[in-house]
């Protein structure tokens, strides 16, 4: 970034000197207009196909335990069952009478139904077409999963082949949830979980991609690594202000990556995104479902008042992730393409 403060910050580092923190200003905005298109430097010498391939491998080759990502936690209730599919196979979920989280099959033994909005009553669901219950120990031919609901966002580990099943989920360091407001977003895509996750290793597509959202943005490859590239961004508000922070992507699992602020505003905060395989067509073609968290965080006075605001900021927040994942699902999307047609650019 362009800030003097920031400038005097990476000196320090380079230094080997803790950086001075200056004495934050109470508006977070900065006069940062927007570089013209014809005048914005290309960034493609940066996006070196060989390193987004290592950060790539490197997260490819991390143990996802047989947990998947099938929903935000408000999308299972108490009362009915909801259903998801991971991987072709139907899951129902539903709560215990202590409100944890229970995954069985989608489908009942008796005569095949689905067991989406079912009734749930003493910890089981009942079937809808003849009222058959079901729920853990119950029967042997209906055997349920390990699930977990983590604060935020629903799980459940199915056998998955090249996976070692672990105990829980690898999940990321977030803020603490009683200073901080979660807002989770899903959208469907003709990819696979691989594509998704490559799309966020390449940083270097933010400005000339999304630039209605991101400018000034340079990735700092003395701080980054093959596990942890680091990125300073500003975020547009308008054409022009807009807040610059510090942020670092790291993937803790293979369909997991994660984008932590570790410096600037709203520090602390994480946006989370997952990539499910839903199924595939009779052709081939996999459908992939990508279920972002943000999770805003800060330490201003004033963010008491946002969070208690929360319901009404939720939905700018979702409309946000919606819009950046509708271009970037099209960058995955022609990455699986392109794969299916033989065809390799880049790595």
């Amino acid at each position: 970034m362009s800030l003097p403060h920031d400038l005097v910050a990476h000196v320090d580092r380079a230094a080997g000197r803790p950086a001075a923190r200056e004495r934050r200003s109470p508006n977070p905005l900065r006069l940062m207009p927007e570089e013209p298109r014809d005048r914005l430097a290309g960034t493609w010498r940066q996006a070196r196909p060989s390193r987004i391939r290592r950060s790539f491998l490197d997260a490819q080759g991390r143990n996802p335990g047989g947990w998947h990502v099938i929903g935000a936690s408000t999308d299972v209730g108490t009362t009915r069952s909801v259903t998801r599919t991971v991987g072709g196979r139907e899951i129902v979920l539903w709560r215990a009478g202590d409100g944890s989280l229970l995954a069985g099959p989608g489908t009942c033994p008796h005569l095949g139904a689905l067991l989406d909005d079912c009734e749930v009553m003493h910890d089981q669901v009942y079937c809808r077409w003849h009222g058959l219950a079901l729920g853990p120990g119950v029967r042997r031919d209906w055997l349920t999963f390990p699930a977990q609901d983590d604060g935020v966002l629903l799980w459940v580990r199915l056998p998955t082949e090249g996976e070692e099943p672990t105990d829980a989920p690898a999940l990321p360091v977030r803020p603490p949830a009683e200073a901080s407001f979660a807002t989770v977003v899903a959208l469907r895509g003709t990819c696979e979980p691989s594509d998704v996750i490559a799309n966020r290793l390449d940083p270097w597509h933010g400005t000339w991609y999304h630039p209605y959202a991101f400018s000034h943005l340079t990735v700092d490859d003395a701080a980054s690594s093959d596990d942890r590239l680091v990125v300073d961004v500003a975020f547009r508000v308008t054409r022009r202000y807009a807040v610059p922070v510090r942020a670092e992507f790291t993937c803790p699992d293979a369909r997991t990556i994660v984008m932590t602020i570790v410096e600037g505003e709203g520090e602390g905060s994480v946006v989370e995104t997952h990539a499910t395989l839903v199924g595939r067509d009779r052709s081939g073609r996999p459908t992939t479902v990508v279920t972002e968290a943000t999770i805003a965080h800060s330490d201003r006075k004033g963010f008491a008042v946002a969070r208690s605001l929360a319901p009404l900021l939720r939905p700018a927040v979702a409309s946000t992730a919606r819009r950046l994942w509708v271009d970037d699902l099209a960058y995955a999307e022609r990455r699986w393409l392109l794969r299916d047609r033989g065809e390799t650019y880049g790595y």
